[in-house]
């Protein structure tokens, strides 16, 4: 140990003698570059951390995103037939995930309440979103079909979806039932239900809407297609298990 530490010593030596034979004018470039590189290596690592990694499920009460939630966590739809009044926040692997061989990624999940008075949580996460899983009840659909595109059409109009291109995934939840609809049907009815909100809000002054983006394009009737961000309509069922749509989703977007 004495041995290394007069090596040190030795080197120290050196180097003060280096420095002082150079220009004072080298040594403050030196300084500055040093300088420099450190103030680049702290923003990269500022932007590394705040790069958005959160999946956020959305939906209408009693669509099945609690369900959903636990199924992606635990693997079990455990306390997903009740009506979630909070929001479920957790970072884990997901299930399907858990024995895998080799490294895996966590991911954070946040599934926002439905009830409208508790819209603003979902403006609190949606900037730092990564994905957005729009869930649909395939069963009851055409009974909860406006209600569906109004929140739907608030998702894909806010600015800060639009300006990140954020993805979104309506996921037609409960297609294990019979009586459940197609995902190709439920895609229409809502392209036309949201055509309709469109017409009717491009008619309100920009001044009445503080962070909406117009959708679509004008003169054409609306799809999905014409979003800025990447809309894809998949179908599954939360209680059986069937949410492989989702976690395909979550793999694609969320970036280790």
């Amino acid at each position: 140990m004495d041995e290394w530490v007069r090596q040190a010593q030795v080197w120290a030596a050196q180097a003060e003698s280096w420095v002082r034979q150079q220009p004072p004018e080298q040594i403050y470039v030196a300084a500055a570059v040093v300088a420099f590189t450190i103030l680049v290596l702290i923003a990269a690592s500022c932007l590394k951390s705040s790069k958005a990694n959160t999946i956020v499920l959305s939906g209408l009460n009693g669509s099945g995103k609690t369900t959903l939630f636990y199924q992606l966590r635990d693997g079990s739809s455990h306390q997903g037939t009740v009506t979630s009044m909070e929001e479920n926040d957790d970072i884990f692997v997901l299930h399907s995930e858990q024995e895998r061989k080799g490294k895996v990624k966590p991911v954070h999940v946040v599934d926002v309440p439905g009830h409208a008075r508790l819209k603003p949580k979902l403006d609190e996460v949606l900037p730092k979103a990564a994905g957005v899983v729009f869930v649909v009840d395939a069963q009851d659909f055409l009974s909860s079909m406006q209600a569906a595109a109004e929140y739907l059409y608030d998702i894909l109009t806010k600015a800060t979806v639009v300006k990140k291109k954020v993805p979104v995934l309506i996921f037609c939840n409960k297609t294990d039932k019979v009586t459940a609809h197609s995902k190709e049907f439920i895609k229409k009815q809502l392209e036309k239900e949201i055509n309709k909100l469109r017409e009717s809000r491009n008619a309100i002054s920009s001044a009445d809407i503080s962070d909406e983006v117009k959708l679509g394009v004008p003169g054409e009737t609306f799809n999905f297609s014409q979003c800025q961000n990447k809309v894809t309509v998949e179908e599954g069922a939360g209680l059986t298990g069937n949410v492989s749509a989702v976690e395909e989703f979550i793999r694609e977007y969320v970036k280790a």
